[in-house]
């Protein structure tokens, strides 16, 4: 379609880089070819993110891999952002100098 897109991500490996890597590597191709992407994005990215985990574990649980990571991305949709993110990794966007809050971190304390 004549829709611009990008898509940023960062992961943030625990216990080793494997599931960040995979999660690099795959992530953004299933939000690619998901099929709400055209229509409803942060579905897409919602949708995304739990096929790529349960991608990543049952890899893990083959090759006996014991790592996790965080997880954060940005698709923008024409002049629309949606973000999605797991555990604590963290999305600033500073507008005109001044930062904008466009989500609260994820905090063992929080609910």
């Amino acid at each position: 379609d004549d829709i611009d897109r990008a898509y940023f991500a960062v992961f943030d490996g625990h216990g080793g880089v494997d599931a960040a890597n995979y999660s690099a590597t795959h992530l953004h191709v299933n939000v690619g070819l998901h099929e709400e992407i055209v229509k409803n994005p942060a579905e897409a990215l919602k949708c995304s993110f739990q096929k790529t985990d349960e991608m990543f574990l049952f890899k893990a649980k083959r090759e006996k891999l014991r790592s996790g990571t965080t997880g954060v991305s940005a698709l923008i949709v024409g002049n629309k952002l949606h973000i999605a993110w797991l555990g604590d990794s963290q999305v600033m966007l500073v507008q005109q100098g001044k930062a904008v809050t466009l989500m609260e971190p994820h905090k063992p304390e929080r609910e």
